[in-house]
């Protein structure tokens, strides 16, 4: 069967006016080929009969070429457009390379508005373009016109276009895209002169059943309150001293007009009334000056004069009557300004759940789910309490209990205003900036092989840093290199059990950071001393083809929560040592980190649960130990 073969198509071209462009089709049939080349108006070109034409245009052309044999066998080319741009600037030396001629400008728009940036270049062949944001690709974003519709605060940023033919790439001018501040509204009434909340997760206990859920609860719920403008201070596994020092450098971030939270996930109890939060190295038993109260934390912020004050409990709230002094806690004043979130009811339990592969509390999950709302604070709580109840996981078993003495319709997305506390906002800046300051992303030279290895720093919690290290420059002398990262002193990593690690696993992708090694340092607020981080090098040399090892070192000094000495030892009252009342709590149904863990959906208690000392034990019925929940059932 005989027929004609295009091999070769013509090339578009962008080009200024009387510029001489050639376009050339190559094909292959039977015999003889011939050629006609015709223009946009499908009119056969004179002279247009070669392979090749020559044309010098004043406007912008389309051409065409058909191809056919002696035996009326043809195919035509695709169409090809000779564009014309009349912008000054070309050099008569011009051999086809990109050349820019229309750069992206510099808008400011109004949220939701749609905004288009151009990007035009003269090159032979014509050349194609690609977009970005930040630095990052647009996908799909490949014309001469870039167009955003809805624009937001997602869409603003630094833009450029690569503009790039078979000969040369070229980068076109940036284009800022700045949001217009909103058309101004009635000032509320209501505001914060600050926002400021401390979040801590107990999980791996010394001596009590270890927990899943608090490592993403806390986090997730960090980064919510952060997007409302609240200073945050995360931490996971406290011991006491460190659950008190942290809480006594929440208290000075606390001021009048302050907005403030306290949350915390683990295990807890109630007693007589007051509630009790358990450390990570409370003994069994224990005994309530071995935990943290409650309503002796929400006192002293009290005593702050802070404007809003929100405690946020995840945590059981089993009854456990036990002789000995209670927690001394003065009464309150009626400020009107206080808000306890519980996530359960007086003598219940509060369930975590593992689903999906996710760890989460009941109660916090329907937290984030609302947080945000701009409505009142009980309002927001209620809307929780709505939800929970709905769960068939613990319908009948979990309901979630809200106090409050507010006489404001004060929420957590209230503005911040800080004129006329200026002194308090600095103080108040360094203070939370000594818990949260990363340290700066570092290069390292390994000059032995000429590689350099780049140090970038993350923060999942404030006492949980990841350290990322990435091989910027490839050697002639070094291949085949990997790296490994070490902490000087070795910092326990607390999410290396089953199930735990995928979860923080999850977290580093999301960070946006791909690394060729990452390194976990958990609990840096028992650094006694700065952090070393050794970066290890191994690769084979491309001559001698030994494998070959470079060290070095960084003193990265105390960062994020370290800098704050949670850990430093205080004076002990001997008097507590020698009171009686203790609480021994173990459950039965809890799944410790080192244990197997609970099937998918099913839920999990964070109570602490009461087993009295044998003395108590032969007692009568009558006695005050709880009756167990066995889930198995």
């Amino acid at each position: 069967m005989r027929t004609v073969i295009i091999l070769q198509q013509p090339m578009s071209v962008c080009v200024p006016p009387n510029h001489e462009v050639t376009l050339r089709v190559q094909a292959i049939g039977t015999g003889a080929l011939n050629y006609q080349w015709f223009d946009k108006q499908q009119t056969e070109v004179a002279g247009g009969t070669e392979p090749v034409l020559t044309v010098s245009l004043q406007i912008s052309g389309k051409y065409i070429c058909r191809v056919s044999d002696l035996y009326c066998n043809y195919q035509f080319t695709e169409w090809v457009k000779v564009r014309i741009l009349d912008e000054p600037g070309v050099s008569h030396t011009w051999k086809g390379e990109p050349h820019i001629v229309i750069h992206p400008i510099s808008q400011t728009v109004k949220p939701g508005e749609t905004f288009t940036l151009k990007c035009k270049a003269l090159g032979k062949p014509a050349p194609a373009y690609k977009w970005y944001r930040n630095g990052r690709i647009l996908p799909k974003q490949t014309t001469e016109t870039l167009r955003i519709e809805n624009a937001s605060v997602d869409t603003v940023g630094s833009y450029l276009c690569a503009v790039s033919n078979i000969l040369e790439e070229r980068w076109s001018e940036a284009a800022e895209i700045e949001m217009a501040p909103p058309d101004p509204k009635p000032e509320p009434t209501l505001m914060a002169t600050d926002k400021v909340a401390l979040l801590i997760g107990n999980l791996n206990y010394n001596n009590h059943p270890g927990l899943m859920a608090p490592t993403m609860d806390v986090h997730e719920l960090a980064n919510l309150l952060q997007q409302l403008g609240f200073r945050v201070v995360s931490l996971l596994d406290l011991t006491l001293q460190e659950m008190q020092t942290a809480i006594d450098k929440f208290l000075q971030l606390l001021d009048r007009g302050v907005y403030a939270v306290f949350y915390y996930a683990g295990h807890g109890y109630e007693h007589s009334g007051r509630n009790y939060l358990v450390a990570i190295d409370a003994p069994r038993p224990y005994r309530t000056e071995n935990c943290v109260c409650v309503q002796k934390v929400m006192h002293n912020m009290q005593n702050k004069k802070a404007q809003l004050n929100i405690i946020l409990l995840d945590t059981c709230r089993k009854w456990y009557k036990q002789k000995g002094p209670l927690s001394d806690i003065k009464p309150s004043a009626p400020l009107g300004n206080t808000v306890y979130g519980y996530a359960t009811s007086e003598d219940a339990e509060a369930f975590e759940v593992q689903d999906g592969g996710k760890s989460s509390g009941i109660f916090t999950k329907y937290l984030n789910k609302h947080v945000l709302k701009p409505e009142r604070v009980t309002h927001v709580l209620e809307q929780v309490s709505v939800d929970l109840g709905k769960d068939p996981l613990v319908r009948g078993r979990q309901v979630v209990e809200i106090r409050h003495t507010l006489t404001e319709p004060r929420a957590l997305t209230d503005p911040v205003r800080t004129s006329g506390h200026t002194m308090e906002l600095c103080r108040r800046d360094a203070c939370w900036k000594q818990a949260n300051v990363l340290p700066c992303r570092r290069s390292l030279d390994f000059q032995y092989c000429g590689v350099k290895v780049e140090l970038s720093f993350s923060a999942l919690f404030s006492n949980v840093l990841v350290v990322f290290a990435s091989l910027k420059n490839s050697s002639t002398m070094a291949q085949d290199c990997s790296l490994i990262l070490e902490s000087e002193p070795q910092m326990q990593d607390i999410f290396s059990g089953s199930g735990r690690s995928e979860e923080m696993d999850s977290l580093l992708v999301n960070s946006g950071e791909t690394p060729d090694c990452t390194l976990r340092l958990c609990c840096l607020q028992r650094l006694q001393g700065p952090l070393v981080i050794k970066v290890t090098l191994h690769y084979t040399h491309t001559q001698t083809k030994e494998r070959l090892t470079e060290s070095r070192e960084l003193d990265i000094g105390r960062p994020l929560i370290a800098s704050c000495k949670l850990n430093q030892m205080k004076p002990v009252d001997r008097r507590q040592e020698s009171r009686v009342h203790t609480v021994d709590h173990m459950s039965n149904i809890r799944y410790s980190h080192h244990q197997n863990h609970p099937r998918p959906g099913r839920p999990c208690t964070r109570k602490a649960e009461n087993r009295l000392q044998s003395s108590a034990k032969s007692s009568s019925m009558s006695s005050n130990e709880p009756e167990e929940n066995d889930e198995n059932e």
